[in-house]
């Protein structure tokens, strides 16, 4: 409608665009998903764990679910850790992971990503036999060859492999973002402890918050 003479015009009511969070950096950026595998959240597990996998088919898994079908949306890289030993007897692990008894078998199906979570072609699945990729797989070293500044962290545990991969990225110059809901430890507990301990070196992000940003 045009306005009469001498009155002014209505303008057009415009919403300002949605402010990015500035971690958000999809040109550089990767999801990485820690030890969602057989024999840690799925059906090859060395021990039962009723209220642990409760929790995760509950809300982690769903969590993580969401997180990486935002990810692959928005075409950030994808990379899937596992652990899995390089030797059959598993002396190549770290002396943490002999000395608590983690490993699985390279090729076995506790080394499998859950179907969940499945991999897609050509997104990286890497085996790892200590607590941190960092140490034990090439991860830096691809991080930077694909320019990788910012790396999304989900998976298991929280205050053990999550930790620790968290911190040696952020040692490295990545900047980290953790979904928080995405990750979980043996309890409630000990994930709140473990948030706590590693926020200076992460941002602590909802899956929520990741998907509005990749959505936008």
């Amino acid at each position: 409608m045009i306005a009469p003479a001498g009155q002014p015009r209505m303008q057009e009511a415009r919403l300002p665009p949605a402010a990015l969070p500035d971690w958000w950096d999809p040109g550089a950026m990767a999801l990485l998903l820690v030890d969602l595998q057989q024999g840690t959240c799925g059906d090859a597990q060395p021990r039962p764990r009723p209220a642990f996998d409760v929790q995760f088919r509950a809300h982690t898994l769903p969590a993580a679910r969401r997180a990486l079908e935002a990810a692959r949306q928005a075409g950030l890289e994808v990379i899937h850790t596992v652990i899995a030993n390089l030797t059959a007897d598993g002396r190549d692990r770290s002396l943490d992971y002999k000395r608590c008894d983690m490993g699985f078998a390279p090729g076995s199906r506790a080394a499998q990503v859950i179907p969940e979570l499945a991999p897609r072609a050509d997104e990286l699945v890497l085996p790892k036999s200590s607590s941190s990729p960092f140490s034990s797989t090439t991860l830096d070293y691809l991080l930077r060859n694909m320019g990788i500044r910012t790396l999304v962290v989900i998976g298991l545990l929280t205050d053990q492999c999550i930790d620790h991969t968290v911190k040696d990225a952020a040692d490295r110059g990545y900047r980290v973002v953790c979904l928080t809901d995405a990750c979980q430890a043996e309890t409630p507990e000990r994930h709140r402890a473990a948030l706590a301990c590693f926020r200076g070196y992460s941002e602590l992000v909802s899956v929520e918050a990741f998907v509005a940003a990749a959505e936008t």
